[in-house]
């Protein structure tokens, strides 16, 4: 391996310019380490370096990546969504604001078997906000908030971008999903706040005129329970060692299949092609991502160059806190301009270093990084949810942007308390899987 020089740089440079060229994420990422070990290292066959990250996604621990994108298509099959929607408006819909309060509690049901945030964004374009601007909800107003809720399924078991952390960093799948609860509540509850605030100013009508009743909560419960089930029985199955998190994704497609086609039936046999058919399209973009990014990786680990980064920041500062404040700028920066996966899977070779010199706890930063990439997804000028409800809405994306204002900052206050109050996230893995 070569001392770190102004050429072992170049492939970062390259890789910039082709990301502000707009070349697809996963291309940009192959390219720029092709360019490195074709041209500048001539120690490592081609051959060899293309098997190399070929096979980096052939392992079992991969396969969760394509089960879990699965459970969200099937969901949306299934009359999963729909059943979940009557029960956030029956928890919800007499609040102040009432579906803009469903709209952020339906993301947060639907965290449990979505995992995406701009999946989650883009079904509550289609099936709330018509409702919201046929009872006088302003375009933008629904817009930001679909947005901006659509932010607690990435932190909220089982978030893919979770797993694509947890495959980076090495650290457990349960625990890091088990850390996600209490900061997904946070943000839910943060954003109801505002929702709440914002529509008595505005003075936007409740969804329903009383509160449910008892005997109406527990029948939509019960119409919500085996949704509301499959969250819960997947964590207890990783920790009680009943199945891997790998097993448990394919087990939770199968549950999705039979409670879609037995149960609801809603599922039928005409939709398994579209299923499969949007399953291996997404599949697809997400592992070539991986594939780009760990040949990237194998790039970075060649020249030290996460080794020199961690000894220039250890030279600055071995202060946790500005550390962290450091870090949290860099990935709200760097979250504008591209989607979270492959932030992840670049940075946390280069990070993973000074992370353990401070002693600060991958868990805990697993929420941290994934809170603040995807709230990069909330701002201009690349933001996935933004571009997702501004081009299904047909909004202009200044007037998304000033409606988006206060939740976004709902989503920073959220993200600082997640970063310097750890507990937050590691209370519940330190109680369940000590």
């Amino acid at each position: 391996m070569g001392s770190v020089t102004l050429l072992s740089y170049t492939p970062l440079f390259l890789l910039l310019i082709l990301f502000f060229l707009r070349v697809p994420i996963g291309f940009s990422l192959f390219i720029a380490s092709m360019y490195y070990f074709t041209f500048i290292n001539y120690g490592m066959p081609v051959d060899l370096t293309l098997q190399n990250a070929v096979s980096s996604i052939q392992s079992f621990t991969i396969l969760a990546v394509p089960f879990f994108i699965m459970i969200g298509v099937v969901m949306n099959y299934s009359g999963i969504s729909k059943r979940l929607l009557n029960f956030a408006d029956l928890l919800v819909g007499h609040m102040t604001g009432g579906l803009g309060q469903v709209n952020v509690m339906l993301s947060t049901l639907l965290s449990g078997v979505s995992g995406s945030s701009n999946a989650d964004a883009a079904m509550s374009c289609k099936i709330l906000v018509p409702e919201m601007e046929k009872r006088g909800y302003d375009r933008g107003f629904c817009a930001a908030v679909t947005a901006s809720a659509s932010l607690i399924p990435s932190i909220i078991p089982p978030g893919i971008v979770l797993i694509i952390y947890c495959m980076a960093a090495r650290v457990s799948i349960g625990r890091v999903f088990l850390a996600g609860y209490i900061p997904g509540i946070l943000l839910c509850v943060a954003m109801m706040v505002t929702v709440t605030v914002i529509s008595k100013r505005r003075g936007y009508p409740r969804a329903r005129e009383t509160r449910a009743s008892i005997k109406e909560l527990l029948l939509g419960a019960r119409h919500a329970i085996l949704a509301l089930f499959m969250p819960l029985g997947f964590i207890m199955g990783i920790r009680f060692g009943l199945f891997t998190p790998t097993e448990g994704g394919a087990i939770a497609v199968l549950y999705c299949f039979i409670v879609g086609a037995f149960i609801y039936r809603e599922l039928k046999l005409k939709d398994i092609v579209p299923i499969f058919r949007e399953t291996f399209s997404s599949s697809a973009e997400v592992l070539f991502i991986i594939i780009g990014a760990n040949l990237f990786g194998f790039y970075l680990t060649w020249e030290r160059i996460p080794d020199a980064l961690s000894t220039i920041i250890l030279q600055y500062t071995d202060n946790k806190i500005v550390f962290l404040l450091a870090v949290n700028i860099l990935l709200l920066v760097m979250g504008m301009f591209m989607e979270a996966a492959p932030v992840i899977i670049i940075l946390m070779p280069l990070l993973i270093g000074p992370l353990q010199s401070l002693d600060i706890s991958m868990v805990h930063f697993g929420i941290i990084m994934v809170l603040n990439l995807q709230i990069g997804g909330l701002t201009p000028p690349f933001g996935g949810m933004m571009f997702v409800c501004c081009q299904m809405l047909k909004l202009p994306m200044d007037k998304f942007v000033k409606a988006n204002i206060p939740f976004l900052l709902a989503a920073i206050v959220v993200l600082f308390l997640v970063t310097y109050i750890p507990s937050l996230a590691l209370f519940l893995p330190g109680i369940f899987m000590p």
